[in-house]
């Protein structure tokens, strides 16, 4: 009280004002004298006050967090609104450099902006950016030299709040303030000095609780039909006042300092957290600007309370919400198909108080191997308002989705409609069931095994599955892989923050969470042969509407403490056991030992997270649920 009273008496007598003052710091933007006679300047400064750093960090972004779900409740104050930049969570205080370009592109002389879907085509036909598909009237469009993710050029300003938050890494590698900047501005000037540049004007998050205005501006015309199909598209009235959370700017820029500045090669993809800015350059694979969007909502969302997911999601006719977690390739789109139920989203959602609710306003899925009697909401879907991306047209100028000759990640976007059964809010209740869907290149892990909820946390922040050939550059077979929450590549934050809103969320409404194998059967690649896409359907009904409950389960296996059902109308026991499926016992035993050991190696990396550590024996190689069953007997 004492100190407290001399900082009072400092403040009425004046001398305060003559004080060094901080600058604002980066959770609260607050400003605070660095010295007060009588005072401890490390009393002055939190910062330094706090033996336990990282405990310090944690601790503001939880206040800071709470300061802004508690102004919420003037999201509809004009007023207040524009003062909630200058509080915590806010930037308007904290002074860093800014890129050095006029960001207003609707003020572009040939700015176009929110362009109608028939318009659109007529212009991507003009300017011979692409050709319409004769068979489904879809506009068919070659990607260049790339036709992937360029995770290797990807980057994060490392500022600001950012700085603390984001967990770095070979994933989210740190880019500084000044390159970003010289790269965002080189992209910007380069629009500018076009005779047109194309302005989508939308929102990512159904739920217009979270949701964010973004602001996507391209230099093709394709691109702005892809981010049509792909985000959520406003009405008349949301435009009059739009105002942008969001900034993604997409250009054929080369910018040619990208040596001097350390980038490894001209393409870049980089965010701006603090300041929810992007640029994709070098590239024309459409897929990062919809990523991009991703991970800027990957960051925001869990530092409000909000789960959010790379996956699909579907609800019944009861209401029943289902979620798939999964990597490109794995099924997340085919399994979300189907026409028992109605399709909420197929990648990209968020989990809250109320329901799931997904981010886009449309679908990205892969055309390979695409089969009108496997998959035949996803084949009908291409049709007038679809982009298909590499898809090579046979002799008689109709698409051949088994031909990877350009590459394997063939894709079609096509707004969420196009799928007759969609659930029109994209929104639903809390779901019963969660899925993780992995490809086991490898050929050992069961089709599907009910998971213990720390077994769910172990295998949400592993993510084992394959990178599947085409989807990533330089990947031309399946590798085995692990990507935290499905989506390690999207994923901004530590771990540990998606895990315990996971935990939180599951525990909380009762969820039963399963983990199927989508990927071999009976051998490794190579050897074995791919899931059955009807199978594994079968295998999701029984979950969906409850019966695998009803079947009798295996114990927990030696490698991967799995328990799985050991019968399923019509799926062949052989297939439900792995261990039965292979014909050679003695290859089985060595890749189980091989691919168990994969995932101890991987989890190594958690070894200093109490919270992690806690549920790493009920994975692969742990011993939590085999000695249960040991005592037990």
């Amino acid at each position: 009280i004492n100190a407290t009273r001399s900082i009072v008496a400092a403040i009425l007598d004046g001398s305060i004002n003559k004080a060094t003052f901080s600058r604002p710091d980066d959770f609260f933007q607050l400003s605070f004298p660095t010295n007060l006679p009588g005072i401890d300047s490390k009393v002055l400064d939190p910062s330094q006050a706090w033996a336990d750093k990282a405990g310090y960090i944690a601790t503001c972004r939880k206040l800071s967090t709470l300061y802004k779900d508690n102004f919420v409740k003037f999201e509809k104050n004009e007023f207040m609104q524009t003062l909630s930049q200058y509080g915590p969570g806010g930037e308007a205080l904290i002074q860093r450099p800014a890129p050095k370009v006029n960001l207003s592109f609707l003020k572009h002389d040939g700015a176009v902006r929110n362009v109608g879907y028939d318009e659109i085509r007529q212009i991507i036909l003009d300017n011979q950016e692409g050709a319409v598909v004769p068979e489904n009237d879809a506009i068919l469009v070659d990607t260049g030299k790339f036709t992937g993710r360029c995770p290797k050029d990807r980057y994060i300003v490392d500022s600001g709040a950012a700085h603390y938050n984001v967990a770095w890494g070979d994933i989210n590698k740190p880019i500084k303030e000044s390159t970003f900047n010289k790269v965002f501005e080189c992209c910007a000037r380069h629009l500018w000095s076009l005779d047109r540049v194309y302005v989508f004007d939308g929102f990512v998050g159904a739920s217009k609780r979270s949701r964010r205005a973004v602001r996507i501006v391209t230099e093709l015309a394709w691109h702005h039909h892809f981010v049509t199909n792909m985000f959520i598209r406003p009405t008349a009235e949301e435009l009059e006042d739009f105002k942008p959370d969001i900034t993604i700017i997409n250009s054929n820029a080369i910018f040619e300092q990208w040596k001097e500045e350390g980038l490894r090669s001209e393409t870049c993809v980089a965010l701006n957290l603090n300041r929810r800015l992007g640029v994709v350059t070098g590239t024309q694979y459409s897929g990062e600007m919809k990523k991009g969007v991703f991970s800027v909502m990957n960051y925001l969302l869990p530092l409000e309370g909000i789960m959010s997911m790379h996956c699909s999601a579907t609800v019944g006719p009861a209401g029943d919400t289902a979620v798939f977690f999964g990597l490109s390739g794995t099924g997340k789109t085919t399994l979300s198909a189907d026409t028992t139920r109605q399709l909420i989203g197929d990648d990209e959602h968020g989990w809250d108080k109320d329901g799931v609710f997904n981010l886009e306003g449309g679908c990205y899925a892969k055309m390979i191997d695409l089969n009108p009697e496997k998959e035949p909401l996803i084949h009908a879907a291409i049709r007038k308002g679809a982009v298909l991306e590499n898809v090579i047209l046979d002799s008689e100028g109709r698409p051949d989705y088994f031909d990877t000759s350009k590459t394997e990640n063939t894709r079609g976007s096509y707004p969420m409609w196009h799928i007759p059964n969609y659930e029109p809010t994209s929104q639903a209740g809390h779901p019963s069931n969660v899925i993780f869907l992995a490809c086991d290149a490898y050929g050992v892990l069961p089709p599907v095994s009910k998971l213990t909820t720390e077994q769910a946390l172990y295998h949400l922040v592993s993510g084992y599955t394959a990178k599947v050939a085409g989807t990533e550059q330089g990947v031309t077979e399946p590798t085995a892989t692990f990507s935290i929450c499905f989506g390690g590549a999207f994923m901004p934050l530590p771990a540990e923050a998606y895990a315990s809103l996971f935990k939180s969320k599951i525990e909380k409404h009762g969820v039963q969470v399963w983990l199927v194998n989508t990927g071999w059967t009976g051998g490794a690649y190579g050897v074995g042969k791919r899931m059955d896409i009807n199978a594994t359907r079968s295998i999701v009904a029984s979950i969906l509407d409850g019966s695998i409950q009803q079947a009798p389960f295996s114990q927990a296996d030696p490698y991967f403490q799995l328990s799985f059902p050991t019968t399923l109308p019509g799926i062949d026991s052989k297939v439900l056991d792995p261990s039965q499926a292979w014909a050679d016992n003695e290859a089985y035993i060595k890749t189980c030992e091989k691919l168990s050991a994969l995932y101890k190696e991987n989890f190594v990396k958690f070894e200093r997270d109490e919270f992690m550590q806690a549920v790493a024996e009920t994975g692969p190689g742990g011993r939590a649920l085999l000695d249960s069953v040991a005592e037990s007997k």
